[in-house]
């Protein structure tokens, strides 16, 4: 834990069809050469190792053409693109990643070649819970905030809490936060013991939670009215901040994808 590292997937030709990226690496004596550029990568130019997706097939080779480097920071030929100017998530630089002719020891080579898209997808498993545990906790912190809120917000001689219509929406934000927990856990465990409805069950949780979350925090922004559009108020970076979840590690609508595929392999428990 002494290093932070970025993961190098999303090519700007290539986002959802992982499988196509034209990143290539041609072997050189004991080395590879890599060539390409990676898009929305998350902490380039400040990572110290950035683990690579390249093609070692030929061209159209497909997802059993592609193989898995480990690039240190530093490395001649590497280079970086402006930080990304964001909605949200802006604590951490988003940028492209050039590689131009960059030199990788095969030592350097995770796996075998050809096996770099299997580490990729397994990568992501692990990947969609984390994106989906961020939305959980976003959406606690802005549940907690309205109810504090409208606890505190007097109108018609009354708290906001103390209406029917406030109580409503609080307590189908708290179950729909409550059921996104549910399958965020239970797809880590799924995860832990190694099970094979793992892919299925990290897809799916990610998919719930992070649309659920998301309308938990624009729900805890109406309860504020005015007020929670002012960004003296905390809510409205949440919801810029977690809008981006259902986009990343495989946009929601890869998610279904992947749970009807998985559903066809009974890998669903």
């Amino acid at each position: 834990m002494e290093l932070l590292s970025s993961y190098c997937l999303t090519e700007p030709g290539a986002g959802s069809d992982a499988a196509s990226l034209s990143t290539q690496a041609r072997r050189d004596g004991g080395d590879y050469v890599l060539s390409g550029s990676k898009a929305f990568i998350s902490g380039a130019g400040a990572a110290d190792v950035y683990l690579v997706m390249a093609r070692t097939g030929e061209p159209g080779s497909g997802a059993g053409g592609v193989t898995c480097f480990l690039v240190e920071k530093g490395a001649e030929g590497l280079s970086f693109g402006a930080p990304e100017h964001k909605l949200g998530w802006n604590s951490q630089p988003t940028a492209i990643v050039n590689l131009d002719g960059v030199r990788v020891p095969a030592a350097q080579r995770v796996g075998e070649e050809g096996e770099g898209f299997k580490i990729a997808m397994r990568g992501l498993d692990g990947g969609r819970i984390n994106i989906a545990a961020c939305s959980l906790g976003g959406a606690q912190f802005c549940l907690e905030a309205a109810q504090e809120y409208v606890a505190s917000r007097t109108q018609f001689g009354k708290p906001l809490g103390a209406l029917q219509a406030t109580q409503f929406k609080l307590a189908d934000m708290a179950t729909d936060l409550r059921a996104s927990r549910l399958m965020v856990h239970s797809a880590a465990d799924a995860l832990d013991h190694g099970l094979p409805s793992a892919t299925a069950a990290a897809a799916m949780a990610k998919r719930f939670a992070t649309d659920a979350c998301f309308s938990v925090v624009d729900r805890a922004l109406q309860l504020h009215g005015g007020y929670g559009y002012l960004r003296d108020y905390p809510i409205e970076r949440y919801l810029r901040d977690l809008r981006v979840h259902s986009i990343l590690e495989g946009t929601n609508e890869i998610m279904r994808v992947i749970a009807a595929r998985e559903m066809q392999r009974g890998n669903i428990a």
